[in-house]
């Protein structure tokens, strides 16, 4: 079957695009924005790329249409599409019907943590055997792909929210069928889709209805909207896993998160030391854990494990140290991805100053939805520099206010670098925080750094 992707650049499509190759499918596609990493990897597996959205890419009529959800009515490949009456789907359904129908599929669902949870879990079913198959949104630090069929029953999936095309506002996740389901948290955001939390818990109950009586649902135990995500009808086992809560418990051995010890039903498991920190971090390993014991595995054969789990990239991923100055690239979306993130470092670091440069990226940053919280997200950060675009539909100026003299603006990514430099010394620690690409700003801070004054 010939296959052509819409949308085929992105994390989640091009996953799809590689798991149809490497079903036998033939793949092509097309992206406004054709370059490398993602371009690379899908022309190395023989998949032909082509750019921008243009109807002559769709003739002569591919078998299906494999639909993502950047797509909308308007752009020119689309009305070809539905002008000329082709077969289309959306990836997540595609998904789910050509190949999760087949497979034990473990699905990793919430607010924050799921690329790492997603990756932590394929790690650790690998770890022992399982061969598990996976598609997560970023490339897992043990795999270097962020997509696979693998041998083994077992398909880990990074189950998203968001919705799945322009023709079906369902959340993605809806199309899984999973037999074991994390539930992380549940936060607001997604401010362009969701107009408020009731919205996001419905489309969660959505996906609590898919798993079945004799499945695991894997529930964060400290979550309120989860709860009563719960309490709107449940008819799956359920586990839940917290810091000092649930059935699944974690305790601090460190306070940085970096060791710690596991709990199961008041029986102790053995104890953790991985590289991650804050209690975020221990918070997904205990998902995961949990989540990797409901498919079979034995939780203890797995902690070994976590001291060879490498992070996913642009999670907290070290990009430089010049001068005693280190450098992070970190995936920031949301105040509480922010605000658990720096806590964490700020344990591992002690009083040494920590430098942050926020770019508000996501959809509901850009629209100013998470605009009061920001503030008290940096509270562990010792300066602020804020990417303040001309575009930007909100004024910055209240988040900088609230820092008292901690924070600024600057309104490209030049400027924010050169404020930075103007910033720094020796010891400090820089975290570059957006789910954009950031104009590389991480790296080229790096090289600025290593250059004479």
């Amino acid at each position: 079957m010939r296959l052509h992707i819409l949308g085929i650049c992105g994390t989640f499509m091009g996953g799809v695009a590689a798991l149809a190759r490497e079903l036998g499918e033939t793949v092509e596609g097309s992206d406004a924005n054709v370059y490398p990493p993602m371009s690379t990897q899908l022309q190395a597996l023989g998949i032909e790329l082509m750019e921008g959205y243009k109807a002559q890419y769709l003739k002569p009529a591919p078998d299906l249409v494999v639909v993502g959800n950047a797509m909308t009515r308007g752009n020119p490949a689309v009305e070809y599409m539905l002008y000329e009456r082709l077969r289309y789907v959306s990836g997540p359904q595609w998904l789910g019907e050509r190949l999760l129908a087949e497979r034990e599929v473990l699905a990793v669902a919430g607010t924050h943590g799921k690329t790492t949870t997603s990756s932590l879990l394929a790690h650790l079913l690998d770890s022992v055997g399982l061969e598990p198959g996976f598609l997560i949104g970023g490339v897992p630090g043990n795999f270097g792909i962020s997509a696979r069929l693998g041998q083994g029953k077992h398909f880990v999936i990074e189950a998203d929210e968001y919705d799945s095309a322009f023709f079906d506002k369902r959340s993605k996740f809806v199309h899984y069928r999973p037999r074991v389901a994390i539930l992380n948290n549940l936060e607001y955001d997604h401010a362009d889709i969701f107009p408020d939390v009731a919205a996001i818990q419905r489309q969660f109950h959505h996906l609590v209805r898919t798993v079945p009586g004799n499945g695991k649902l894997i529930v964060n135990a400290h979550d309120a909207y989860l709860a009563d995500v719960l309490a709107m009808g449940c008819w799956t086992p359920v586990e839940t896993f917290g810091i000092g809560k649930g059935d699944w418990q974690g305790a601090l051995i460190a306070a940085d998160g970096s060791q710690f010890s596991v709990s199961y039903k008041g029986n102790t498991i053995g104890d953790v030391h991985w590289s991650l920190l804050g209690d975020h971090s221990v918070m997904n390993a205990l998902a995961a854990l949990a989540a990797a014991a409901a498919a079979g595995a034995d939780p203890r054969g797995l902690l070994a494990a976590f001291s060879t789990f490498r992070s996913v990239k642009r999670r907290m991923e070290v990009v430089g140290e010049v001068d005693g100055v280190r450098i992070y690239d970190d995936f920031a979306h949301h105040p509480t991805a922010i605000a658990t993130t720096l806590a964490g470092l700020r344990a591992k670091v002690g009083k040494a100053r920590i430098l942050v440069a926020l770019e508000p990226r996501s959809n509901s940053m850009r629209l100013g939805a998470h605009a009061e919280a920001l503030a008290p997200s940096l509270a562990d950060a010792d300066a602020v520099v804020f990417l303040h675009r001309p575009e930007l539909p909100w004024d910055a100026s209240r988040v900088i206010d609230a820092l008292h003299g901690r924070a600024s603006t600057a309104p490209s990514v030049d400027a924010l670098l050169a404020a930075l430099k103007s910033q720094v010394r020796s010891g400090d620690h820089v975290i570059f925080m957006s789910n954009g690409g950031f104009e590389n700003a991480p790296r080229r801070f790096a090289t600025a750094l290593s250059q004479p004054a």
